[in-house]
């Protein structure tokens, strides 16, 4: 089944005039070779597109299916034209990601590069939680999302970003620091400094924590993974934050880290949209540039282990 882009047109133009005649004349086509192309697409789909009448012509079902798809095909040539055009004129063009607090971490300096190689190209970045970084690309309100593999990304289509390793943070002295790795099962006897409840890392870790059938014992909730170790190096209590956070502040807090055996401790960080081809090309380079310079492919739980002994 072959239908070239002038078939399409013509056969939309046709159905919103509901007229062969006056479809032709819209097209700029002269009525025998229009009829000639119309019956060209019947013949060649199999089935009737067009029920003829006294009063014009209507779309059958299958005439009803191919007017959708001929709006979508269309509709995706003006925006290969338009985003081509936004390059050759030097337009400036706009990208809104929504991202989860654990790829914030590696966002900046990614960014800076492609900012730098995008002169043309700004990025709204806001920062959420996973669940409400999927709704917002789902529901249209963002172009691409970053969200942790933990939470359902339902129908968006995905592309791998970073892994995140959680580990946990312990003061300096306390008698896990000598540990390579702990399981999450050895540390619930002890007092945590966590996140907000509505933090989708602190509803993970509590999820677990009621696997493991004891309580996650919380002495105070912080918002910044930064405010977390500092409260932990100061023996609050111990703290489970992703790796990157912790090596961020262990050089200027008194604290160690330890990671996390379990093998849910390995997040992976993905990339969403509702559809990645039909993205803006400036948003199609972003995903290229974010999943090209993922320095931090995803890895096994014991390719993680050897990393941070390493």
């Amino acid at each position: 089944m072959r239908f070239d882009l002038t078939d399409l047109r013509l056969f939309l133009h046709v159905v919103e005039a509901e007229s062969i005649t006056q479809g032709a004349e819209r097209a700029g086509m002269a009525l025998p070779s229009a009829s000639a192309r119309v019956r060209g697409m019947e013949e060649t789909s199999g089935v009737l597109l067009l029920d003829r009448g006294a009063r014009g012509v209507r779309p059958t079902a299958a005439g009803e299916a191919l007017a959708h798809h001929a709006r979508i095909v269309l509709g995706q040539m003006e925006q290969m034209r338009g985003d081509l055009q936004l390059y050759a004129r030097g337009l400036r063009g706009k990208v809104r990601v929504f991202s989860g607090r654990a790829a914030m971490a590696h966002l900046p300096e990614i960014l800076r590069g492609y900012l730098a190689d995008h002169p043309t190209i700004d990025i709204d970045l806001e920062e959420r939680q996973s669940v409400d970084v999927v709704a917002a690309v789902a529901g249209g309100h963002a172009d691409l999302g970053i969200a942790a593999d933990t939470t359902d990304t339902g129908t968006l289509e995905t592309r791998p970003f970073e892994t995140d390793h959680l580990v946990v943070v312990v003061p300096d002295g306390h008698l896990f620091e000598q540990r390579e790795h702990v399981r999450f099962s050895e540390v619930l006897d002890e007092p945590f400094v966590g996140l907000p409840a509505d933090s989708a890392l602190q509803g993970h870790l509590a999820i677990h924590a009621a696997r493991e059938g004891k309580p996650f014992k919380l002495r105070i909730r912080l918002d910044s993974f930064e405010d977390i170790c500092a409260m932990t190096s100061s023996g609050i209590g111990l703290s489970i934050v992703p790796e990157v956070y912790a090596l961020r502040y262990q050089t200027e807090m008194a604290f160690k880290m330890v990671a996390l055996s379990d093998e849910w401790a390995l997040r992976h960080l993905l990339v969403c949209a509702r559809s990645f081809s039909a993205l803006p090309v400036h948003a199609r380079d972003l995903v290229q540039y974010l999943t090209s310079k993922n320095r931090n492919p995803f890895l096994s739980l014991d390719e993680a282990h050897g990393r941070k002994s390493g």
